[in-house]
């Protein structure tokens, strides 16, 4: 748990614009960690309706036998940008990354590419 504790204390220190963050099991919909300012947003909240966003891509993929797998999702708000990444590890099968940004303060380039550093490195 320290490593995961770690990677999301990381995520948010690293990546310029980071409002929260968060590790989430998309069977259940639970955050099973987050990082980040409670005022701005509930993770926990976000967790959980994101979830229905996995799974409805991945229904769709499915159903139009696309191969290949979801690198990330982008959900541009006009204040923030909102980031989903499937964790690919083995450890990680059934959870997601959530990433939300100041959309002012933010490089969304940059963001994406720390994100899928943070999740390639991750030990869960």
């Amino acid at each position: 748990m320290a490593q995961l504790e770690s990677a999301l204390a990381d995520a948010m220190s690293t990546i310029e614009g980071a409002v929260g963050v968060a590790l989430v099991d998309y069977t259940s919909g639970m955050a099973l960690a987050t990082l980040g300012d409670k005022q701005a947003l509930d993770l926990n909240v976000a967790a959980a309706g994101n979830t229905d966003v996995v799974r409805a891509k991945m229904r769709t993929m499915e159903m139009l036998e696309l191969q290949g797998a979801i690198e990330d999702m982008l959900i541009t708000l006009t204040s923030q940008y909102h980031i989903i990444r499937p964790v690919t590890g083995k450890s990680g099968a059934g959870l997601f990354l959530y990433l939300v940004l100041d959309r002012k303060r933010a490089n969304l380039a940059l963001a994406r590419l720390r994100l899928s550093r943070l999740e390639a490195d991750l030990e869960v």
